[in-house]
């Protein structure tokens, strides 16, 4: 009993490592459906949301249960609290790109982002994609460093996000308040899935330790 009760939690790591890998797939494909005006691309994204959804509602499923049948103590229960909230965060992660997608779609055929901050998005989508991986890496390996590491990573995109103010703001902007509005509303979804992903790297660390590292944005979507 005991041994498969431990096969469950680590099936647990594992669905929840994927949900990562998937949320990172679709903010590539949405990134690139933003920046290349590709519809195809961007309602792919918005097809499969629902996967990453039914995943997070099997992960709960599945750590409700063994809360109610095997009553977890020490790091077993730390482990499938964990999952509970790591799952939301990653599910939200899963609709920001969604959000990015359904916006390349509603400018479809044109572009829904002006030349002076396609580079912004691009580097964004980047960072956002490789933290995602990321997280699927810390949720295996349970590794502290590797965790507390993916803050460095946000930090830029936050750095990048506030600089996207800057140029709307400017005097010599000449784009329009629809194309700033996008951009305020595109940039804050880039900041919040990079944001989401530090919450899920934190709650790796307080698996492994016990302890649960403060957290520089705690609101939610």
């Amino acid at each position: 009993m005991r041994e498969a009760y431990h096969v469950e939690l680590e099936d647990l790591a594992a669905n929840l490592a994927d949900m990562s890998l998937q949320a990172a797939a679709a903010m590539k494909k949405a990134t690139q459906a933003l920046l290349e005006a590709d519809l195809s691309l961007a309602e792919q994204v918005i097809g499969d949301d629902q996967k990453i959804d039914d995943a997070r509602a099997e992960n709960e499923e599945k750590a409700y249960a063994l809360l109610a049948l095997q009553a977890p103590v020490a790091t077993d229960l730390r482990t499938v609290l964990a999952v509970i909230h790591a799952a939301e965060s990653l599910e939200r992660m899963g609709d920001l790109a969604l959000h990015v997608a359904k916006a390349a779609r509603r400018r479809h055929p044109q572009a829904t982002l002006p030349e002076p901050v396609r580079k912004y998005f691009a580097e964004m989508g980047e960072l956002d994609v490789r933290l995602a991986e990321q997280v699927a890496d810390v949720i295996k390996s349970r590794d502290v460093e590797a965790a507390r590491a993916l803050e460095e990573e946000d930090d830029r995109v936050d750095e990048i996000h506030r600089h996207l103010f800057t140029v709307i703001m400017d005097k010599d902007w000449e784009h329009g308040v629809a194309a700033a509005v996008d951009i305020t509303l595109l940039g804050r979804f880039y900041e919040r899935f990079a944001d989401h992903a530090v919450s899920v790297g934190k709650r790796m660390v307080f698996v492994a330790t016990g302890k649960m590292p403060g957290y520089a944005h705690d609101e939610d979507i």
